[in-house]
């Protein structure tokens, strides 16, 4: 039977965002977070000889401030929105990857010539451009968000995600659509740039290995612990790992109002592009007092006016005082001059 185009939409947009495997919010994904969350609890109380009840189990995995705070609330609008927009920006994002990937290929090809496949194993090819697309989408990811802490303008739609008190995993999609726009094309771009680079290398177009069109070794981060990045459980990794891996407590640390922890952690599964850009913070053992929540005005916090209008207001005057110290700069050039 053929649906509405509006209804097919809805059911095929909700089948993508939640029964793709490859999906971050896959229930597969949530189901496998929330076994591994008990799993972590009951195992520290053990190591602290104290009783492993399920109902104390259930309440450190779903503690009443924050499943009745309203920034918890918030985060399920945003997901309830981005469900639905996620579609249209991603469409924007899979019309750059194509463009740059066979402009990447078109322009090596002009310059040095076609290349002949490589006589390498299939699988290894495979391999070793699934890594190459995996780092890719780190340093993509870690270069955005490095820009949306950085430019005023950008930090404006940016901080919307860390107007949030309290971390789930819901928290990860409290972004505004702008960010999403932004976000989206430059992992894109940052892709397909390394596809390009890859197939040219290789001779010949190779895919990586994914599940449901996702690099398959970003998946097996999303089945182990990139949905505790956003919780409260304090899940520290130390040492060199500590300098690779980003960890559920590197993230938290992103997400801390001490100045100390500004501006640190941008990566999203890896910490080495934090490490090399001298942006990391490596989390200690004994779980540090933070508290989250960007400065915002606590009138319109967790509304639609301070979460999706009120960034548009603040981007403009961000824009507008960076046009007016630009158009006054050559006026106190030439009154030095003058003098």
């Amino acid at each position: 039977m053929d649906l509405p185009p509006g209804i097919a939409y809805f059911f095929d947009t909700v089948s993508a965002r939640f029964l793709s495997p490859g999906s971050q919010y896959s229930l597969t994904s949530l189901l496998a977070a929330l076994v591994l969350a008990a799993a972590f609890i009951a195992l520290r109380r053990h190591r602290r000889n104290r009783r492993i009840r399920i109902r104390t189990i259930a309440r450190a995995l779903f503690p009443r401030r924050i499943v009745q705070s309203p920034s918890n609330s918030a985060d399920f609008g945003y997901l309830f929105f981005n469900t639905f927009v996620y579609g249209l920006t991603f469409g924007w994002a899979v019309l750059s990857y194509q463009l740059v990937t066979n402009g990447i290929i078109g322009g090596l090809v002009a310059a040095f010539g076609p290349v002949q496949p490589a006589a390498l194993p299939e699988v290894a090819v495979r391999a070793t451009v699934t890594v190459i697309l995996f780092l890719a989408y780190e340093l993509g990811y870690w270069f955005n968000h490095y820009l949306s802490h950085r430019v005023g303008f950008l930090w404006e739609f940016h901080k919307v995600h860390h107007s949030a008190t309290v971390l789930t995993p819901v928290t990860s999609i409290r972004v505004h659509p702008v960010y999403m726009v932004i976000f989206a094309n430059i992992l894109a771009i940052s892709a397909a740039i390394a596809s390009g680079l890859a197939n040219y290398a290789f001779g010949d177009t190779t895919y990586q290995y994914a599940l449901s069109e996702t690099n398959i070794i970003l998946v097996l981060f999303i089945y182990t612990y990139v949905h505790f990045q956003h919780s409260e459980l304090w899940m520290p990794l130390r040492g060199l790992v500590g300098h690779i891996v980003m960890s559920p407590a590197h993230h938290q640390v992103h997400h801390s109002t001490d100045p100390a922890h500004f501006n640190k952690n941008m990566g999203s599964c890896l910490a080495i592009w934090d490490w090399a850009f001298g942006t990391l913070y490596v989390p200690g053992k004994k779980r540090e007092k933070l508290t989250f929540g960007a400065d915002s005005d606590p009138r319109n916090v967790h509304t639609f006016m301070g979460e999706f209008i009120l960034p548009f207001v603040r981007a403009f005057a961000q824009l507008r005082g960076l046009f007016r110290r630009l158009t006054a700069r050559p006026a106190a050039v030439s009154r030095q001059t003058s003098a």
